[in-house]
């Protein structure tokens, strides 16, 4: 008896030690595994195994905060179980093969904190959802065919701090709530179909840093009031039909690196403007049109930015 009573705390104590993620999470993470070819990942899935033990999941206190599935070859739509993760904190698909959309459904992980599935082939406009992802600080989907026009509820990432929607095809102008973005430190938003005008409102983003647009179809003058971003060092607006006179107020941003600004259709003392940012390394504003060109300046980056 005393035998079998001490076995019984034993399977109890590695209960309590082990423990189990929810039914809930655990068929929301087999509804990925059938709806993205689980069986055809470069590192699947035992789904007879505990889920503690399942290739890029992290649990801690049975709770599923992290998928890391970064070219494992997931092939496929996102299904929407997908929003029943609601503890998540970290999604990487980066580089693998997901099409469609992304669900409505991610408007429930409100501990997200990362969102990236760029270097994949998402082809439908993004949902307005995404602007229910109160906790998200960086979001990259860069690289895929993500068309539309990019939701207004954008601006209500107020977390947000980087912001990499280059190489899509993403249309209409950027929104005016984007200036809602306060804490965002780049914005990279390259080779996309964008058009209008550069919203004025971007200047509530006091501590950007990098601002990319390169190859879009914004046209207009350049705002002055993108001259009391101070902190900028990579300002890249070439390839657009921007017009007119550089604003005189440019020669605050000294903390300038990179000033791309060419075939565009700038007026003034362009040679000059070098003369007065110190700290410029990379300077163009040569007007040579170029097909098949693509600028990003981003550098993956695990760690967060303070």
């Amino acid at each position: 008896m005393k035998t079998a009573k001490i076995t019984l705390l034993m399977c109890f104590v590695a209960l309590l030690s082990f423990g189990s993620v929810s039914t809930e999470e655990k068929e929301a993470l087999q509804a990925l595994y059938n709806s993205t070819n689980g069986n055809l990942w470069r590192t699947t899935w035992d789904l007879e195994k505990p889920v503690q033990e399942w290739y890029g999941v992290v649990v801690k206190d049975d709770k599923v905060i992290e998928l890391n599935l970064e070219f494992n070859n997931l092939r496929g739509e996102l299904p929407e179980e997908l929003g029943n993760l609601v503890h998540l904190k970290h999604i990487n698909f980066f580089r693998n093969k997901i099409t469609g959309a992304i669900p409505t459904t991610i408007s429930n992980l409100k501990s997200l904190e990362t969102l990236n599935i760029s270097f994949n082939m998402l082809n439908a406009p993004l949902p307005n959802e995404i602007g229910e992802l109160e906790s998200l600080r960086k979001l990259k989907l860069f690289m895929n065919a993500i068309g539309g026009e990019l939701p207004t509820s954008i601006g209500q990432l107020s977390n947000l701090k980087t912001l990499e929607l280059y190489n899509n095809q993403i249309t209409g102008e950027l929104p005016s709530t984007i200036g809602n973005l306060v804490n965002l430190k780049e914005m990279l938003l390259s080779s996309n179909q964008f058009s209008g005008k550069l919203p004025s409102t971007l200047s509530n983003a006091k501590g950007l840093k990098k601002l990319s647009v390169f190859d879009n179809n914004f046209f207009g003058t350049l705002p002055s009031s993108i001259c009391s971003l101070v902190h900028l060092e990579e300002l890249v607006i070439s390839d657009n039909a921007f017009y007119g006179k550089l604003p005189n107020e440019m020669a605050n941003l000294v903390n300038l690196k990179v000033l791309l600004i060419g075939n565009n259709d700038f007026k003034g003392e362009l040679v000059e403007l070098q003369k007065q940012l110190p700290n410029l390394a990379q300077y163009d504003f040569i007007n040579i049109k170029s097909e098949g060109v693509i600028v990003t300046l981003d550098e993956e980056e695990d760690e967060d930015d303070n």
